[in-house]
């Protein structure tokens, strides 16, 4: 069956402006996931090594003895974004399971997925140093008129721009 048409990207944006205004509304924060993988992560780590937990100044802010991970809404809307992705592609019959890269790209699966992996973990750390993911950042930073949120999103897109004739390749 032929997979649904995607969105107006422009009807996306506003969809997704609204719902940040909703956030600051209701809960008085943006939007923003890498505090609740904080949490999670401190949580089990807590499960794993408590003492760990207890004697780091970082750590003990997200979770301890006192502390559950599931207290905090951003937890829940980390939670709710992967339901609702994965609702949205069953519906839209986007959900086959696939690898995507280049039709002559010169890695395998596995050393994509890899790279997917390697990525993803740079990118949390780096959202940790910088206080805040990307969406964190331009979405609820920017709305904000923050200096900081608008020099690390012009970084990012000046970063992608210089590093996309090095992974092209990879795409075509």
């Amino acid at each position: 069956m032929k997979p649904k048409a995607l969105w107006n990207p422009y009807v996306g944006g506003v969809a997704l402006g609204l719902v940040l205004l909703a956030t600051f509304l209701l809960m008085g924060y943006g939007l923003g996931s890498s505090g609740a993988a904080a949490r999670l992560g401190c949580s089990v780590t807590y499960c794993v090594a408590p003492t760990v937990v207890e004697g780091s100044p970082y750590m003990s802010h997200y979770s301890g003895l006192h502390l559950n991970a599931l207290d905090n809404w951003m937890v829940f809307l980390v939670i709710g974004l992967f339901m609702g992705g994965l609702i949205s592609a069953v519906y839209a019959r986007r959900n086959d399971r696939a690898v995507l890269k280049g039709e002559h790209s010169p890695y395998s699966n596995g050393k994509r997925l890899l790279f997917a992996l390697i990525g993803g973990i740079l990118m949390g750390v780096a959202s940790r140093f910088a206080r805040g993911c990307t969406s964190g950042q331009a979405l609820s930073g920017g709305a904000l008129l923050s200096v900081g949120s608008w020099v690390f999103m012009m970084c990012i897109f000046a970063g992608g721009y210089l590093m996309a004739p090095f992974v092209r390749r990879q795409w075509q």
